[in-house]
């Protein structure tokens, strides 16, 4: 509950209007001035160690997706993106990430079944693990930080749904480094969920003005198709997901839906599943990784029941989450009762397919360099 507590106060200090949000972290002050300091001075000794060659070599040639702030910018659909379009190529890719929580390395399990995800936080000695794997190359999930891990290719994204033009770092605010740290980047990737094109546009002009060097795509994730949770073997009842956006045409004919959700950003979920025609008559949000108990899940449907009463009618049968929510609740979810369904996001490029495309070809030029070909 703490955890939970603590996650719900840190998203209404950084993202809350009106007076209340802006003076609690005008009070922040100070420690956001200290984070600063700490951010420039980490980033001067890790630039002086690249400039000196003092960094750690890798394993294998590696592609970074990280980003500037606390979640909510696409980051495990983009990699798993990646690691698709290098596996097209020929490579051989293995997943590495931190494994914070326990949901995002099983949602790349059912993204890329085929392609192997390997948790460490030290993700030098990762990608050292996957190389004894058979992998020929990495790509690193939120590892823009981590700057121990020398990566041939360093995607960053910035959400254009959560983008807020006055930058503020922890605690004060979700960044983790100020909006120049994208001048590092060798692309910057917008990722839209539920944004308008006016404010993709406002984030296009910040991050050009800021990093106007770095090339910049535009990714839309588009909502899959809507996929049941198997009621036979709930633990087998996640498939690779696959197929178009759900349509709209005929959703609120099936009846009302409950939306049940532990993402950075449930608000965009919640647009995103109205816009694809849902009768959304709840959204029942949990904080960022929360990890879904058996307790959970009694209060999710007794709620459930107790609008359904209140309104008089019977209660919804269907509980709509994400892919990152089914992986945990499909042990958890009874088997009789609402039908529990899912969506995943796809990857849409609206901008910069041919940078996207150089950054998978500096990964595929650095594993054919490095590795000599057979015989």
């Amino acid at each position: 509950m703490a955890p939970e507590l603590g996650r719900r106060a840190a998203e209404w200090l950084w993202y809350a209007d009106g007076l209340p949000g802006e003076l609690a972290r005008t009070v922040l002050w100070p420690a956001e001035a200290l984070m600063r300091l700490v951010v420039a001075r980490r980033g001067q000794r890790y630039d002086r160690a690249q400039r000196e060659g003092s960094l750690p070599a890798m394993a294998l040639p590696a592609l970074s997706v990280g980003n500037l702030t606390v979640g909510g910018t696409g980051k495990t659909p983009v990699a798993a993106w990646f690691a698709a379009r290098l596996r097209e190529r020929g490579a051989h890719p293995a997943l590495v990430m931190r494994g914070y929580g326990d949901d995002e390395w099983r949602v790349h399990q059912v993204l890329n079944p085929a392609v192997q995800v390997l948790r460490n936080p030290d993700r030098v000695h990762g990608t050292g693990e996957a190389a004894r794997a058979g992998a020929d190359c990495v790509v690193l999930d939120d590892a823009f930080q981590h700057r121990r891990a020398r990566r041939v290719a360093d995607v960053v994204l910035v959400s254009a749904d959560r983008f807020d033009s006055a930058v503020r770092l922890l605690p004060a605010g979700p960044y983790r480094e100020p909006l120049a740290a994208l001048q590092r980047a060798t692309a910057i990737v917008v990722t839209v969920k539920a944004a308008g094109p006016e404010q993709v546009d406002r984030v296009l002009q910040a991050v050009q003005r800021t990093a106007p060097e770095v090339g910049v795509a535009v990714l839309r994730l588009v909502p899959g198709a809507l996929c049941q949770l198997s009621s036979s073997d709930p633990h087998d009842g996640l498939a690779p997901v696959a197929g178009s956006p759900p349509a709209t045409e005929g959703n609120r004919e099936r009846g009302p839906v409950v939306l049940l959700s532990a993402i950075a950003d449930p608000q965009a979920f919640e647009t995103q599943m109205r816009g694809c025609g849902l009768d959304v008559r709840a959204h029942l949000a949990f904080g960022d990784h929360h990890t879904f108990t058996a307790a959970d899940v009694e209060t999710v449907l007794a709620r459930m029941a107790q609008q359904a009463a209140s309104a008089g009618t019977t209660p919804s049968t269907r509980v709509v989450c994400t892919l990152k929510d089914a992986v945990k609740l499909a042990p958890l979810w009874p088997r009789v009762g609402p039908a529990l369904w899912y969506v995943s996001q796809h990857v849409a490029v609206e901008r910069g397919a041919a940078l996207l495309d150089q950054q998978v070809e500096r990964v595929i030029t650095a594993r054919d360099t490095a590795v000599p070909p057979p015989g």
